[in-house]
Order: C-alpha cells, then structure tokens, then sequence
C-alpha cells in the first residue's frame, strides 16, 4: 500500500505556514484546529454500546492505499460483508489491486476486534464471489485482543523520523507474536547491514516510480493540501499528516511539481530508515486475494502492537511495488520465489495529524 508518501515542500512552504491562522483563512484553507477537530470525532470511542455503525468506523481507521478507501461495508442481520470498490483503485501503482485486497484485511482486522470488544466476537471468511469480499459473521460473547482493539483509534502511519533507539526482545517477541497469522511469514529486519541493504532497494524502487510520469500524476490526483480540501474529500494523503504545513490547493501542486525530486525523496527515506529500529517484511503464502486479505489482517495487528508499546510505523513498499525488485527483495529476507506483500519500518517517534476518512454513509452499501 502506498501509505508513505512525503511531500518536500522546502522553504516556500515555511515562508506560507508562517503567515499563520489569518492568513490561511483569508486563502481558503481552513484551520489545523478546525481539521483535528473533525478527525478526533472520527475516532471517538462510542460512550454506548456500540452499534453496527461504530463497528464499521472503527474498521474505516485501518490503512490504505494513498487513503482512497477503496472499501464498502455492506451489514445485515448476521454480520458485515466488506467489498472492494474498485472505483476508488489506484491502477498505475496497484495494477493487479494486491493493496486493495491487502487493505481489506486490515479492515477485517478492526472489525473484527471491535466486534470481539462488543461482545459479538465472530468469524473471517474470504469469498471469491464479486471481486472478492470478505465477510465478517457475528458470534455471541468478548473476543480477541483487548489492547489491539483499544490501539484501533490511535495507530497512524507516522512518515517522520524516528529516534533511531532500538527495540527490545521483548518488544520485538511481543510485535512477532501479534503478527502471527496462518498463511504469513513475518521476516523483521533489525541488523543495520540488512537493513541497509533493503533501504537500496527502496531507493532504487523510489526511483523508478518516480521516473514513472502515470505514476506521478496518478500520486498527485490522490494529493490533499489543505484542511479543507481534506475534509471536504474525506480521503487522501494530507501534507499535514506527513508532517508538513498545509498550503491553499492553488499552491500545492505548483510546489510539488518543483520539488518532488529523485534525490530529496531518497534523502528523506534513507534518513527515515536510519533512524527506524527495523524493518518488518510480511510475505504471502501464495501470490492471491484471498492470502492478500491475510497478509493485511497480519501487518495490521503488527501495527497495532506497536501502537499499543508506544511505537510507530509505516509503510515503505517501493520493493513490493515495482515488479522487477521483488525477487531481490525475496531473496534478501530469505523467501526466495515467495512474492513479497508488505514493507513497514518501526521505531519511536513523534505522531503527526491523523488522515480524515469519509463519512459513514460513503462506505456502506
């Protein structure tokens, strides 16, 4: 998924965000204040019992492909159907929707936790028919992990440095255990040579993304550069939330069409990568939707151990992304012939501004 992207918006932007509330009102752009507001009830834990519609909020909080949101919950009587929305699709960098069918996973996950915290703890199944659907039935009585569900609202892709400290065995045995799904191998990168090894492939996919014009327009199109213009949306990759001030839209794209470079994007990664504790590398049994949908409940539960230790991730999935690294990639982890799936750095770092999601009645069917 390509949940990573970081705008270098250099000194111009500095110069902008220094004109301050004031001036961002009289451009349009809406307020921080405003927008973390709104975000913050996105994520506000129910005060009654939770509702068919609590349950799929929280599983709107997973992450996703540029934040497209490329899902619909379909409920009823006896549980929650999740289907692809292909029209949300991503084809330039996704060609064969690998991160929809990923990102569908980690919806599950969230459902399926806050199900189990509602006391209607019940089952996942994967069904080809439609596109590919997962669905959720509900049990009786309190299921799954406490803490997972209650890290639900706080897990956030975090595309910042972190403070290059290094983990303990206990952490890292904690983060392999929550990841442990049938059908997954997890491979975690903690040794800074592997680790430096995996950031030239990185780099080396950054590249040729980059290179890749469809690819740059299709990222631009998914672009969000103000609060207004994310929460008029409800989706996409806001400045903001990687860390960098928000802009009038007009502004935006003009500056980001003279700073997205090869060098400051590959600067900014393998800064980002020395200063992460490891890297965690999670590989499909086989190369499908169905094992897609595994591999995205298995990185998700990942990271919502992580949130719940007071770590932070995200996603580097470059290698993943450009066909012709994933054997390297393989062979690097010790897979070789495996198709990899994800690639997530971990550490400790700062949050930034959480990503807005799109209204309830959006995503249900």
């Amino acid at each position: 998924m390509v949940m990573r992207r970081e705008l270098l918006l250099g000194a111009g932007a500095a110069v902008v965000a220094a004109g301050g509330a004031a001036w961002a009102k009289r451009n349009g752009m809406g307020s921080m204040a405003d927008y973390e507001a709104a975000v913050a009830a996105m994520r506000r834990r129910p005060t009654t019992a939770p509702e068919t519609g609590d349950l799929i909020r929280y599983a709107t909080l997973a992450p996703n492909g540029h934040n497209t949101q490329a899902w619909l919950f379909r409920p009823d009587n006896t549980g929650i159907t999740i289907l692809p929305d292909l029209a949300r699709r991503t084809p330039v960098v996704d060609p064969d929707d690998h991160h929809v069918f990923v990102s569908l996973g980690c919806a599950a996950e969230n459902l399926a936790l806050a199900a189990g915290a509602a006391g209607r703890a019940g089952a996942l199944d994967f069904d080809p028919a439609g596109g590919g659907q997962v669905r959720f039935r509900f049990g009786t009585g309190n299921g799954g992990d406490q803490a997972l569900f209650e890290a639900i609202p706080h897990r956030q892709s975090t595309r910042a440095d972190y403070d290059g400290s290094n983990l303990s065995r206990s952490e890292l045995a904690q983060l392999r255990g929550a990841a442990t799904v049938p059908g997954v191998d997890l491979v975690l990168v903690t040794e800074r040579p592997q680790m430096q090894r995996l950031r030239d492939l990185i780099l080396a996919g950054n590249t040729a993304q980059i290179g890749d014009p469809a690819f740059v327009a299709e990222l631009k199109h998914w672009l969000r550069f103000s609060p207004n213009a994310a929460l008029r949306t409800g989706d996409g990759l806001f400045s903001a939330a990687s860390g960098n001030p928000a802009l009038p839209e007009w502004m935006g794209p003009w500056l980001f069409d003279r700073v997205f470079t090869v060098k400051a994007e590959s600067d900014r990664y393998a800064r980002q990568i020395a200063t992460s504790a490891g890297i965690a590398v999670f590989v499909g049994a086989e190369a499908n939707p169905a094992h897609w949908v595994t591999v995205g409940r298995a990185c998700q539960r990942f990271a919502l151990q992580a949130t719940a230790l007071g770590l932070t991730c995200s996603f580097l999935n470059q290698p993943v992304e450009v066909p012709g690294l994933r054997a390297d990639l393989a062979s690097l982890v010790g897979l070789p012939g495996r198709r990899p799936d994800i690639v997530m750095r971990f550490g400790r770092g700062a949050a930034l501004p959480f990503s807005a999601r799109r209204p309830l009645a959006a995503v249900m069917v």
